[in-house]
């Protein structure tokens, strides 16, 4: 098979790895790619904008398969596009897609169809008054949400009213998140232990991949500005065998039944985002697509062929024996730029990624780009370095990660030190 991964980050990065192990694979190509998926496959550079050059790609190379990895392609319709011509894709349609693009679609289709998530209200720029007046009146903490894509950051953690009262200035004054901001969701706080499921379906079937808990958080402790991700881990734990068979049939189930028939079939991966709280599981979001740095960690702990899963479920015929969870675990931890999520300056060399030689770490890189010869920072998440084991010893494998980390460095690296520090205390 000819594949074309789309996508220039860390999780395409792991998709390219792992879709380069497939004994079904000819070739596989990166549009654009970054300098790590480029040891996988071939990249591409073509504008992710440029349906057409795309079009055109796939027909002289004679693509088998697209995967779609970023959610803004999927939200600007690039896999209606290129179904439209014949090649199958693995990603939603861009009507599928607004259960990420539009969190009051998705909450929306979670209140009509009894499917556990906070409490909340939804206010537009020009209701400014009202959602101001309901801040001062709320009990804290909340979360405040740019209704539309924000990269990851949109989202607003509050602990008390003047916090609240500055993001909704900084959403609806200062425009700080565009147009992703002119509509906001004001959440009730939930209160648990988070973790992320991603269901790989043909709109009809699915199967769960290991679960795995995200650090959104920029600081230790999980404290600080919300980031894309600093880290993950898989399985989590906390997704018990019974609490994975719950999310399966009043999560995942009933929500892939409800876009279905309301006219918005899913294909492709859901991402679930969730709390596991004292009430049940709860689902903080869903994503139209593989989680970022969740997809590093999560691959690693895949026997089969995970391009066999894949083309099952874009032809509408999932293949639920592709691929089998191996029985061990890992841990992902990402280094970015200083200033990250905020301003940060790229073009610093990074040393020591061939000082990486152990044959259970992965080095994804993320926010890279290559010029005469040297690898430079081209983003605020620069690298993620994945460790893992086919047994679950999570201190094990949190030792082996944080050594070949401490081999690499560039000017204002950054990274979080206790990168599952949930699992490592029970």
């Amino acid at each position: 098979m000819n594949v074309a991964i789309i996508g220039s980050g860390g999780r395409e990065h792991a998709l390219a790895y792992k879709i380069s192990e497939s004994p079904i694979l000819s070739n596989l190509f990166i549009i654009p790619g970054n300098p790590g998926t480029s040891k996988c496959g071939t990249n591409i550079i073509l504008s992710l904008d440029d349906f057409k050059s795309i079009d055109n790609f796939c027909k002289d190379k004679e693509i088998d398969l697209v995967v779609v990895g970023p959610e803004a392609p999927l939200v600007a319709g690039l896999s209606d596009y290129l179904r439209g011509i014949g090649v199958a894709v693995f990603g939603p349609s861009s009507s599928a897609a607004r259960i990420e693009s539009e969190k009051s679609f998705a909450k929306k289709i979670m209140v009509e169809n009894g499917i556990s998530t906070a409490q909340y209200r939804e206010f537009t720029s020009d209701e400014y008054g009202e959602a101001k007046k309901y801040l001062q009146e709320k009990t804290y903490p909340c979360v405040l949400k740019a209704d539309g894509l924000a990269a990851g950051k949109g989202v607003l953690i509050c602990e008390d009213m003047k916090t609240a009262l500055k993001g909704l200035d900084e959403l609806f004054l200062q425009n700080k998140y565009g147009r992703a901001g002119n509509k906001i969701i004001v959440e009730d706080f939930l209160t648990g232990e988070e973790a992320s499921i991603f269901a790989i379906t043909d709109g009809e079937n699915f199967i769960c991949l290991p679960s795995s808990q995200d650090h959104k958080r920029i600081g230790e402790n999980d404290t600080g500005l919300n980031t894309g991700g600093m880290g993950a881990y898989s399985p989590a734990p906390v997704v018990s065998d019974k609490i994975l068979e719950e999310i399966k049939t009043k999560i995942i189930k009933p929500v892939l039944t409800a876009m279905r028939e309301s006219g918005n079939k899913f294909v492709g991966c859901l991402y679930a985002g969730l709390m596991i709280t004292n009430e049940g599981t709860k689902v903080i979001e869903f994503n139209c697509r593989f989680g970022d740095p969740e997809t590093q960690a999560v691959l690693p702990l895949l026997g089969g062929d995970f391009l066999k899963l894949l083309y099952s479920a874009a032809n509408g015929n999932l293949d639920k024996e592709a691929v089998t969870y191996n029985g061990g675990c890992s841990i992902c931890v990402v280094a970015s730029s200083k200033g990250y999520p905020e301003e940060y300056i790229n073009g610093y060399e990074i040393k020591g990624l061939n000082n990486i030689n152990c044959p259970s770490v992965i080095v994804y890189h993320a926010g890279t780009k290559q010029d005469k010869g040297k690898i430079l920072t081209n983003g605020g998440r620069v690298f993620g370095v994945t460790a893992f084991s086919l047994n679950k010893d999570y201190k094990f494998v949190k030792n082996i990660v944080y050594q070949n980390l401490s081999k690499i460095s560039f000017e204002g690296m950054y990274y979080r030190r206790d990168i599952a520090h949930m699992v490592l205390k029970k």
